[in-house]
């Protein structure tokens, strides 16, 4: 027989499930159940070993719904609004996922990406991966953040014109040249010039230069002309500063853009 005990935290799961939530904090949880904190704590291990909750972060749980259980949790976008409420922290998907999102990437992305105002480790919520990215701009930045409806609520995402921004101010965590190469082709289209300007007011002036050249060769000159302003007079910086890091094995520059100030050792190959 299951334990008494064992079946008011599964009463509680079902009840939430019931009204469409999928998170709950242990405080919540120990007030609706009258129960005390190692009470509480030996039911939710006990729920957690079968698969049917998750413990992302200290007193935060997610409750996994039976299609989900063999992924071991529900989606991210399911939770992250959630998550962030409960860390009492601005925040917004960004990068690749925010890309995906807005139909502009080509592959899979391999990590569910979000930009925030506190340092966090990177957590593992069954097969998926959030990762956090630190900005101390966010509020700054609030004209770029949409909302966007999820299964269970909702979660801000960047905009497009945050995305590209975001791209070449991460770099590694957008793949590379390449990747951002291929992912501002899609996103290009996309971009209000007025919007990408205030928002690149806040960004750094490299990631202004950057961002234009690459629209340039992409061929959104008018879109990447909105950034010139804000540049003159400015100095030189890398296209790829990954690949200028080490410079006894970096090529020589193949181009230098006068307009933009841009030095190019490697041509970024977009993947079409």
């Amino acid at each position: 027989m299951i334990p008494q005990k064992s079946k008011k935290l599964s009463s509680y799961i079902a009840d939430m499930q019931a009204g469409g939530r999928l998170v709950f904090s242990r405080r919540q949880a120990e007030q609706a159940l009258g129960i005390l904190r190692r009470p509480f704590l030996d039911m939710a291990e006990r729920l957690q070993k079968k698969g049917r909750l998750i413990h992302p972060r200290r007193g935060f749980y997610v409750i996994v719904p039976p299609q989900f259980m063999s992924w071991g949790s529900p989606p991210p976008a399911w939770f992250i609004d959630d998550l962030m409420h409960q860390e009492a922290c601005p925040y917004y998907v960004g990068l690749l996922k925010a890309a995906e999102l807005h139909e502009a990437a080509h592959q899979a992305v391999m990590e569910f990406q979000v930009i925030t105002q506190k340092r966090m480790p990177k957590l593992r919520t069954g097969r998926s991966a959030i990762a956090f990215y630190y900005s101390k701009k966010i509020a700054a930045l609030e004209s770029g953040i949409e909302e966007r409806k999820t299964d269970t609520g909702k979660m801000r995402i960047s905009s497009v014109e945050l995305t590209a921004l975001d791209l070449l101010r991460y770099p590694r965590a957008a793949g590379g040249l390449d990747n951002i190469a291929t992912v501002l082709a899609d996103l290009g289209p996309k971009l209000d010039g007025s919007r990408l300007a205030l928002l690149a007011s806040v960004f750094e002036r490299s990631v202004r230069q950057r961002l234009g050249y690459l629209l340039t060769r992409a061929g959104h000159t008018r879109t990447a002309e909105m950034l010139l302003p804000s540049l003159a007079p400015t100095l030189w910086v890398e296209l790829d500063p990954l690949a200028a890091s080490d410079a006894e094995f970096s090529p020589d520059p193949i181009d230098r853009d006068p307009r933009w100030r841009v030095i190019v050792r490697r041509m970024p190959e977009a993947d079409t």
